[in-house]
């Protein structure tokens, strides 16, 4: 990677690993696809967030100032458009759990068949929501200025940065995805059910945070 500056690289790594960190509604999501629909599934929903916040950083890094104030100031709408899909996707849980309990052990291997069909739309339901996360957007709104100061030198710098925090942030969410899928092989269909239920609930309480945030 010519004229990427690696400590530049590494600094964005950083941030984009302790960016994706907390636990939210993104993590939540990636651990409940893991283990509600495989590892393929967990993966695409990860790489979805971390496209997300690699949108973000390039935003900031390539200097369109513009477009990142917009996002900040339209923070409430993107938090009811996130809180609505979030809990969408908690119902989700309850009704993946349902499914689960009705499942006969030998359809099993049918049930893995069909997640791969569900590797497009986890990919891309996760960066819209990741885009429209409310946490997400205030965690790069303090970092967007610090991010277009340390790639303002050249594009081999905005490179850099874009992608190091793109893959810190990958690194994060593939861990997950590695703990779920690991754990997901020794777990029963009721305590998978359970899961599902209670992550599903979850996602609906950060859906109902989300909405309650944005109508402040």
């Amino acid at each position: 990677m010519p004229d990427m500056s690696l400590s530049l690289f590494a600094s964005a790594f950083a941030l984009g690993f302790f960016i994706a960190m907390p636990v939210g509604p993104i993590s939540l999501l990636i651990l409940r696809r893991t283990v509600a629909g495989g590892i393929a599934v967990g993966i695409a929903t990860g790489l979805g967030a971390a496209v997300a916040d690699a949108t973000y950083a390039a935003l900031a890094a390539f200097g369109l100032s513009a477009v990142t104030a917009l996002l900040v100031e339209e923070a409430a709408l993107l938090g009811i458009l996130g809180g609505i899909v979030l809990i969408w996707l908690g119902i989700g849980g309850f009704r993946s759990a349902g499914r689960r309990g009705a499942m006969m052990p030998e359809a099993a291997g049918g049930a893995a068949m069909a997640s791969v069909g569900a590797v497009g739309p986890a990919f891309l339901t996760a960066v819209g929501l990741t885009l429209t996360n409310p946490l997400t957007i205030i965690s790069f709104a303090g970092a967007f200025a610090g991010i277009g100061l340390a790639a303002s030198s050249g594009t081999g710098a905005a490179l850099s940065t874009v992608i190091g925090l793109g893959l810190g942030s990958a690194c994060w969410q593939l861990a997950i995805v590695a703990a779920a899928g690991g754990a997901r092989h020794l777990l029963s269909a009721r305590v998978l059910a359970a899961i599902d239920r209670l992550s599903g609930l979850v996602l609906i309480v950060f859906g109902i945070l989300a909405l309650w945030r944005a109508l402040q």
